[in-house]
């Protein structure tokens, strides 16, 4: 994972979420994430790595990641919580946005989904998705 950073922008190449430099003014940033907050360049690059760290699903259940984003978050002024609410919602806007340059919508499910897990006991056992 890299962040690619000019004077005006910064991009990873991990995910397409971006922050940019507003204005004239080299320390206001904003991240397209959350773009409402105005942040200095560290906090941009903070909330660059941010989303790296939460956008790695390798690093799901490592302690030492989940301590960064707590770091890093508190370095963007947010809890960490709320930032993967927020890139969530942000992969969601993408997902639509691709369907609907598609012009066709999904076909609805005709039935409900289904997968066969196998347990440590018991054997197979089917599991309804919704």
């Amino acid at each position: 994972m890299t962040i690619h950073i000019t004077p005006d922008d910064m991009r990873s190449t991990h995910s397409p979420e971006y922050a940019e430099r507003i204005g004239t003014d080299p320390e206001v940033w904003r991240l397209s994430w959350l773009p409402e907050r105005k942040l200095n360049r560290d906090q941009a690059y903070a909330g660059m790595e941010l989303d790296e760290l939460i956008s790695d699903l390798t690093t799901a259940h490592d302690r030492l990641t989940h301590a960064q984003i707590n770091a890093l978050a508190d370095a963007v002024g947010i809890v960490w919580e709320q930032a993967i609410i927020r890139l969530y919602k942000r992969m969601l806007e993408r997902f639509a946005g691709d369907e609907s340059e598609e012009g066709a919508p999904r076909p609805p499910l005709t039935g409900p989904r289904t997968v066969t897990h196998l347990f440590g006991h018991g054997g197979p056992r089917r599991v309804y998705l919704g």
